[in-house]
């Protein structure tokens, strides 16, 4: 007798039915098993509203998680960067499989890249990250606010209502749109969301676990991304802010001089870019949560709550009792950007 299709929930954006895609083509290649995509449409996708007056974090995932949740699908797949930090009763993170490319990307007209855009030029984005780390680097550039997918972003740089835009390279890759691509950012100049560029995957855990999906999910799981992304998400949630924060965060795992270790990078950035905290810490990978506790505990040290404070963003500033040590994060737009944000905020090491 043959299985069940698995279903699998997913949103209806080209990128994220991409990334299900990939998940499915993997579990029936395991389990033998025919994989459908189930559209599930999140308050994200209905609404061209900022993130932020959505609710922020769990916009994209919490139509998603529900239907899982219900029975209406058998696993979920997620950009792992927009899932809240707290786990969810009843599901289980399956697997990460290996992560794509976690830097940002610039599309910009004339193939020009980001130190050679004109002062006042229009730089689009979604994000309160990018805007807050776009603005620190003193550029002179107009970052302006966008929603949209993709193509919508694309289309307004190529049709001249913008200038650039700033988007996750991996999207861009998953979608074949890596020729738009006029500059890959450095970290040192613009550090990613937390779990940018990776997935999860999603299933139900309890009297209706369906042993042979775990299995098959758990063998798509990467142990160094997952431990990576783990140091990341452990340093925004002790930070309490969640992925509409002014928060970068991009960790990897290397060798070391005494073996694999976790090197994890962070910054809290004031959203008008004046000013920030940067500091970076190495563990190693079998305790990546500790890292990201004992970082973002450091930076709190320093400041962060204050700055998160200034971007509305983060419980922790309620309670937030010192003023933050801070270092000024703008630099003269002839500054090459790779220098300006290694240098402005005193980067400390563990």
């Amino acid at each position: 007798m043959t299985p069940p299709a698995l279903r699998l929930g997913t949103r209806g954006s080209a990128l994220a039915r991409t990334q299900s895609a990939t998940v499915a083509a993997a579990v029936t290649a395991s389990t033998g098993r025919v994989v459908e995509l189930v559209t599930v449409t999140t308050v994200g996708d209905r609404s061209a509203a900022a993130i932020a007056q959505l609710g922020g974090t769990g916009v994209f995932v919490t139509a998603v998680r529900d239907a899982l949740l219900a029975g209406e699908v058998d696993l979920a797949v997620h950009s792992y960067k927009d899932l809240p930090t707290a786990p969810a009763a009843g599901l289980r993170l399956a697997a990460v499989p290996p992560r794509a490319d976690a830097r940002d990307a610039l599309v910009a007209r004339d193939g020009l890249t980001l130190g050679e855009l004109p002062v006042g030029a229009r730089v689009g984005t979604g994000s309160p990250r990018r805007t807050a780390q776009l603005r620190a680097l003193g550029l002179g550039l107009d970052v302006v606010g966008v929603r949209g997918n993709v193509d919508t972003r694309l289309a307004a740089v190529a049709g001249g209502r913008l200038d650039a835009v700033v988007l996750a390279r991996a999207g861009l890759e998953r979608l074949g749109r890596l020729g738009a691509v006029t500059e890959t950012l450095d970290p040192l100049s613009m550090l990613p969301a937390p779990a940018q560029g990776a997935l999860a995957v999603e299933c139900r855990v309890g009297h209706d676990t369906d042993e042979d999906l775990l299995r098959a999910l758990v063998a798509l799981d990467h142990v160094d991304s997952r431990a990576a992304v783990a140091a990341e998400r452990a340093l925004l949630a002790t930070l309490e802010a969640g992925c509409t924060a002014p928060v970068g965060a991009y960790a990897d795992v290397a060798e070391g001089d005494d073996g694999p270790e976790i090197f994890l990078r962070a910054v809290v950035t004031a959203i008008d870019g004046s000013a920030e905290i940067r500091l970076s810490a190495t563990g190693p990978p079998a305790a990546p949560e500790e890292l990201g506790r004992r970082l973002a505990a450091r930076m709190l040290d320093r400041g962060a709550a204050a700055l998160l404070a200034s971007g509305g963003t983060s419980a922790v500033a309620a309670r937030a009792g010192r003023a933050p040590t801070l270092a000024p994060a703008s630099t003269p737009a002839s500054t090459p950007a790779s220098t300006s944000a290694s240098t402005s905020a005193g980067r400390a090491h563990d």
